[in-house]
């Protein structure tokens, strides 16, 4: 079994918190304690994952193309900083993109046409004096397939596909707006203007305490009358550690946290504290090492690995806070196809499967899985592979864990299965997104192999990737709809992943937050909360 110190499943609210610096409760402070390990970067485009977009991200900044954080329905795509976007009618690489007029940089300064060119070089353009080194691979592992942005007039900004691609107003979502005022300013230096950013978003990023916490107030002037925020601040503060978060709930020390560990959750109930479950485009898998230095090249292998799995005990453990996963969407939706495997808890199949593949008593399937202590999107990593690899072990497989910090494990994800970043693991335990369209060709596709994508298994095969292909030039919605779905079928019964859950975004918070509706998405609408 796996231990490492600090990592308790129980949690009783008798852990010693230390006083968190910052804010103390007042009216219209909501403080929000994460599961990041440290700070997310400030600057625009925020490391930890999703938990940094969340909290340090769309808060502050806006993007070209904003989420609209539906509560009733998968979360869609609305008008950013561009107001529009269309294709070229004689060009299918070209978009043409009108940019919002009369917004301003929390400095002060005027958004304009140049200053989006000017971000878009901070990414793109490595021999620009904005060009950001760290922040560019968060967007281009997302966003790779720009060729090139001008700006046609003072309202319009042209962007270039290096080939037709119809998802692209989705994927735009990863690029935030950061002021080119403010970063002349400060001396033009990204860490530098970290510690003074400067968005267009609802929130003001007013003071940043690296390792400690972010403090963001009210923007009044915020060019969406709608969204001025309710709440006067928000305080972020990172929070690895499950028991800490509920302990700091419990005393006061924060209004509201990120994954409670399950078994806390009756107890917080009980105590009066709101507990909120709501699905969002999530899963939980395996990404395996499909190469022919693992023994996840063989498919059967991968097959059982699948059928190992007790879903429904996992989701029991979890007190109902997520749900069996049999593919990368839910078995529920459009896309899920008609594949052949239903990855049912089958133990005896899973050994069938193994037996088949050269393996059974005396000789079993010998592999490591690279797992993170946290996480945005983790949920709770450690007792959860515990639990599975007891499964593993009940049909004949040794499956042992690397356990790393979640920085590195997103280093990992974007580097070759052989590179020596990867660990010589055999598949790596991370949450993933289904935000858009496009998820299936940055998992799946040959194209999309690491360190290019996010294939960093190498999984290989033809016809999804031709699907995929097809999918991303089509601009005929059902037609993109029935390549997606037949591509996920496929999908399905290669298993290059193991497919394990969908988390339902728990969170709990004070009796005192009012307002929140949870979005079907990574990130939350903080706008219209507010404190009672």
């Amino acid at each position: 079994m796996l231990s490492r110190r600090g990592f308790i499943t129980t949690a009783a609210g008798t852990a010693m918190v230390p006083a968190l610096p910052g804010l103390a409760a007042s009216p219209q402070v909501l403080r929000v304690g994460m599961t990041a390990a440290d700070l997310p970067t400030t600057h625009g485009i925020p490391n930890n994952g999703g938990e940094g977009f969340r909290f340090l991200g769309y808060p502050a900044y806006d993007s070209v193309v904003n989420w609209d954080f539906a509560h009733d329905k998968l979360t869609d795509i609305t008008p950013g900083l561009f107001t529009s976007w269309r294709i070229d009618e004689g060009n299918p690489l070209r978009w043409i993109c009108e940019v919002r007029q009369g917004v301003k940089f929390h400095d002060g300064s005027e958004l304009t046409a140049d200053a989006i060119i000017w971000n878009f070089r901070r990414i793109y353009d490595d021999k620009a004096p904005q060009y950001d080194a760290p922040a560019a691979p968060i967007v281009r592992a997302t966003v790779s397939m720009i060729a090139a942005f001008e700006k046609a007039d003072d309202k319009t900004v042209v962007l270039t596909t290096k080939y037709p691609f119809s998802f692209l107003p989705y994927l735009l979502t990863r690029l935030l707006i950061a002021s080119p005022t403010q970063w002349e300013a400060v001396g033009k230096s990204w860490a530098e203007f970290a510690k003074k950013p400067s968005g267009t978003g609802p929130f003001k990023i007013t003071r940043v305490v690296q390792g400690q916490y972010a403090e963001m107030t009210r923007n009044e002037a915020y060019w969406d009358p709608k969204r001025v925020p309710k709440l006067e601040k928000l305080v972020v503060y990172p929070m690895p550690e499950a028991t800490t978060r509920v302990a700091a709930l419990r005393s006061g020390q924060v209004d509201w946290i990120e994954v409670p560990p399950a078994d806390s959750i009756p107890s917080l109930k009980q105590a009066g504290l709101q507990i909120s479950v709501w699905p969002y485009p999530h899963t939980y898998p395996y990404a395996l090492n499909c190469t022919d230095t693992s023994p996840f090249k063989d498919v059967r292998v991968r097959q059982a690995l699948n059928y190992a799995v007790d879903r429904d005990g996992l989701c029991k453990m979890l007190n109902g806070t997520a749900k069996p996963a049999m593919g990368l969407y839910p078995s529920t939706d459009p896309l899920f196809g008609k594949p052949v495997n239903k990855y049912t808890y089958d133990p005896e199949r899973a050994k069938a499967l193994l037996k088949e593949a050269g393996y059974g008593p005396g000789k079993p399937v010998k592999a490591k899985i690279m797992i993170s202590t946290s996480g945005s999107g983790q949920m709770l990593p450690i007792p959860m592979n515990e639990f599975m690899q007891q499964n593993f072990k009940a049909v004949g497989m040794d499956i042992d864990f690397d356990v790393v910090e979640w920085g590195t494990m997103l280093v990992a994800i974007r580097s070759d299965p052989k590179a020596p970043q990867s660990h010589g693991v055999d598949g790596i335990n991370i949450s993933l997104s289904f935000t858009d369209p496009s998820s299936m060709f940055r998992y799946y596709a040959k194209d999309s192999f690491s360190p290019t994508n996010y294939n960093w298994g190498h999984w290989d095969n033809a016809e999804a990737t031709d699907l995929l292909r097809r999918a991303q030039a089509t601009f005929n919605a059902q037609e993109q709809a029935e390549l997606l779905s037949k591509a996920h079928a496929i999908i399905v019964d290669e298993a290059p992943w193991l497919f394990i859950v969908h988390d339902l975004n728990p969170r709990a918070m004070s009796k005192k937050v009012t307002g929140f509706s949870p979005a079907q998405s990574w990130y939350q609408d903080f706008t219209q909360i507010s404190m009672s």
